[in-house]
């Protein structure tokens, strides 16, 4: 059973329709999901991360970390962060690359393409 959830910020939490994912991401908290924002950016401003904190328990912007997405490495860590192992977490990017790059380190990959889809593809991974 998959225990956490690693979001991309843009290109999937700035489609239109989005609210609907913060809306599961903090579901799946209440179940106990452990949940990341894994963004390629540079960094975020205070007030936006506090915007973010109350969706996930672990934001990582590769400007941060010095690891940018695909590289294994932003993935195996954000997993860490979560305190869990990168086999129990699924990613969820609008980037096939990036998608590819979290299976090849383990993750299970949602290639965001509409909310709709990215949200039934995330109803398999985490029955309730």
């Amino acid at each position: 059973m998959q225990k956490g959830l690693v979001l991309d910020y843009a290109g999937v939490l700035t489609d239109p329709g989005a609210d609907e994912l913060y809306g599961y991401v903090q579901g799946l908290r209440e179940r106990g999901v452990r949940t990341a924002l894994l963004s390629n950016a540079p960094g975020a401003s205070a007030e936006a991360k506090r915007s973010l904190s109350p969706y996930f328990d672990a934001l990582v912007f590769s400007g941060e970390v010095g690891v940018a997405k695909p590289h294994r490495e932003v993935y195996l860590l954000t997993a860490g962060l979560l305190d869990l192992p990168a086999g129990r977490c699924v990613f969820v990017d609008d980037a096939a690359v990036n998608v590819r790059g979290a299976v090849e380190a383990g993750m299970a990959g949602v290639h965001h393409t509409s909310v709709e889809t990215t949200l039934t593809e995330l109803g398999a991974l985490f029955p309730t």
